[in-house]
């Protein structure tokens, strides 16, 4: 079974930045896209950016367009997401996702689109 694991997160000041990553346990797992979501205390689970691989074409929630940026490496089957301007409302459990087939953009944009879920990172932002 393929593993998904996050690494980066961790304790920031407000208006810091910082970067995670998401690394598939097999490089040889072919997925069409990866994903990260977050999940605040209290709140569901919330798309954050994705990455097609063909084309590199990205996707973000609107809100967080222009702090979050997500690439990543096909062959090494490892995603990343920069965070900057970072806000005490962005302090959640950043999860990272991949899904084998995505045949329609729209499904990137939910939790059911993906098959692979890592077990998450803890991102804190002080005020």
């Amino acid at each position: 079974q393929v593993q998904l694991v996050e690494s980066g997160g961790g304790l920031v000041q407000a208006g810091g930045s910082l970067r995670l990553s998401c690394a598939a346990s097999e490089r040889t797992f072919s997925n069409d896209a990866m994903g990260w979501f977050r999940q605040a205390p209290g709140k569901e689970r919330e798309f954050v950016a994705a990455i097609r691989w063909s084309g590199g074409t990205t996707y973000y929630a609107n809100s967080l367009k222009g702090r979050f940026t997500i690439s990543g490496d096909n062959a090494k089957n490892t995603v990343y997401l920069q965070m900057t301007s970072l806000k005490p409302e962005d302090t959640a459990v950043y999860v990272c996702a991949a899904a084998q087939r995505a045949y329609f953009s729209s499904s990137l944009y939910r939790s059911n689109g993906y098959g692979y879920w890592g077990q998450g990172t803890q991102v804190t932002v002080s005020s």
